[in-house]
């Protein structure tokens, strides 16, 4: 999987947007330049060359709120009812509608906010700047908590006593993040093939796509978007590119109105959902820094301390699952009658399951509809010697 190129030389800025066919446009009917006075934001002022939003959420509706906070606020008002003394992890921070809601809430917590996006980030910034002696702000892909709670002073991995009470996990891409066309997330509307999280990265979808033989295209598309028709769609690839590299998401749209038969493109949602998700997960190396973040996190929290992560997806669901259960198993062999000292389970689960969104919900929020939310609790080591 060698990169032979940079992203600037699929010509993202020179690249003129060209119509789709007919065709395509009967199954991808949104799919439009960036340039449409139609899109998302479209007059709104820049950053980065990214239209912003200027409403005060700025188009980011919390998901899960009042149940977040239900499950997190006992560990975060243990020692005082306003939060002094406990310290909340947003790991996944966005534009900071969560974080907002906790800080209003709980007068005395502190908060430290992690995302590699520096848009979200400035935005986030923008957002919290009414709470910002109790906000610290780190520029970091949600695995680097360890880095970030030693960078500043709650935690060292290895040393000291873990200090966090509280973290959250809000995964997958952002409502703000698919609603900025540049930034090559949605396969509604023709933009640079990006999908960067964090726009300084150097790999982008354009590179994966130009670049990657056809077999780990097609393992790609596979095992990140459980597309079935991987392999069909790596083949058109590859063919396709060998006379004109790909730049823009509405010419790989076009390609998978080709590739993919026509029953199963009336039939199941969007046609182009699974190989888009595919190459965002590649890009940004999501679940390798998901299966990295949640055990740390985990160390991290005191005793009593709470996690609860939402995910929207099933690949993320099945690693928070995964690790969730093997934290609240019994490490006592089986068949003792009793809970061995010293093998008790670390956490205790909050939730039965993973928890949806409601249908009242769903109907204000329609991004809600695929949320699982997961929580734990992690116990207090029962002194030596004792049994349960």
């Amino acid at each position: 999987m060698k990169l032979c190129a940079t992203s600037s030389d699929w010509g993202f800025e020179d690249r003129v947007p060209r119509p789709l066919s007919e065709p395509a446009l009967a199954y991808f009917p949104d799919a439009r330049s960036m340039r449409s006075d139609r899109d998302h934001g479209a007059s709104g002022p820049f950053l980065g060359g990214l239209a912003m939003d200027t409403s005060p959420d700025h188009g980011h509706i919390p998901v899960l709120l009042e149940r977040c906070v239900e499950l997190l606020r006992p560990a975060l008002t243990r020692r005082k009812p306003d939060g002094s003394g406990a310290v909340l992890v947003d790991a996944t921070l966005g534009a900071g509608g969560h974080a907002e809601r906790f800080l209003t809430e709980l007068p005395g917590l502190r908060l430290i906010g992690l995302d590699r996006d520096p848009d979200a980030l400035w935005i986030a910034r923008e957002r919290l700047a009414p709470f910002a002696d109790r906000v610290q702000l780190m520029r970091t892909r949600f695995d680097g908590i360890n880095v970030a709670l030693a960078e500043s002073g709650y935690w060292t991995s290895g040393s000291g006593q873990p200090e966090i009470d509280g973290v959250l996990f809000d995964l997958g891409v952002s409502s703000m993040q698919l609603d900025r066309t540049e930034r090559g997330f949605s396969y509604s509307v023709d933009a640079p093939l990006d999908m960067r999280m964090d726009s300084d990265a150097e790999l982008t979808a354009a590179d994966v796509i130009n670049t990657y033989d056809e077999k780990s295209l097609a393992r790609i598309l596979r095992e990140f978007g459980e597309e079935r028709f991987a392999g069909r769609i790596a083949k058109q690839i590859v063919r396709t590119r060998s006379r004109r590299p790909f730049a823009r998401t509405g010419e790989l749209v076009e390609l998978l109105y080709q590739a993919i038969p026509a029953p199963a493109r009336r039939t199941g949602g969007h046609p182009a959902k699974r190989t888009f998700q595919a190459l965002r997960v590649a890009v940004n190396g999501e679940l390798d820094a998901l299966r990295g973040a949640l055990p740390t996190a985990m160390t991290a929290l005191r005793p009593g301390g709470r996690i609860a992560v939402m995910s929207y997806q099933s690949l993320e669901d099945r690693i928070v699952k995964s690790t969730f259960a093997a934290a609240t198993a019994s490490r006592t062999p089986p068949g003792l009658p009793v809970e061995l000292p010293g093998h008790e389970p670390d956490f205790v689960s909050l939730t039965r399951g993973a928890e949806r969104a409601d249908s009242a919900e769903i109907e204000l929020n329609p991004r809600s509809a695929s949320v699982r939310l997961r929580a734990l609790e992690k116990v207090a080591q029962r002194p030596e010697g004792t049994v349960s």
